[in-house]
């Protein structure tokens, strides 16, 4: 197991130092709140106390996932075009999907899936709590 941020990962120490990239792709987004979910053994990331993103691994097969909060039509259209990427694990199937870390879903795009699921749920917000964020981090609209 490996130590990330003081917590205990069910993930081998070389796995957590390759996708910490993706840690740190998560925390960029404005206002994202990293809670480490006991019972899940994954790292939730938070927008306002509303999940967009979580990391953890599949109990099924092991393999290390991504799962994120995505329109579903989006949603719909990665899955024709990655076979890494498959309806949420343990979440809706129409509005999450979860893409495997060790796949052939290349960076860039899963950076950008990242991006999505955090304007899908700023855009979920109330408009106050998007005018506040917006103030407070100068996001563009």
């Amino acid at each position: 197991m490996a130590e990330i941020f003081g917590r205990v990962t069910p993930w081998p120490k070389k796995e957590m130092e390759s996708y910490r990239w993706l840690d740190e792709c998560l925390q960029n987004q404005p206002a994202t709140k990293k809670e480490f979910q006991p019972a899940w053994q994954a790292f939730k990331y938070l927008l306002r106390g509303k999940m967009y993103a979580y990391i953890g691994v599949n109990d099924k097969n092991g393999r290390p996932i991504i799962t994120l909060k995505l329109e579903p039509l989006f949603s719909e259209m990665l899955r024709r075009e990655y076979a890494d990427i498959v309806p949420g694990y343990y979440m809706n199937k129409l509005h999450w999907s979860t893409v495997y870390l060790d796949g052939e879903v290349p960076r860039e795009v899963l950076a950008d899936i990242v991006h999505t699921a955090y304007k899908t749920v700023f855009s979920s917000l109330s408009n106050k709590a998007q005018r506040e964020l917006r103030d407070e981090f100068n996001i563009d609209e």
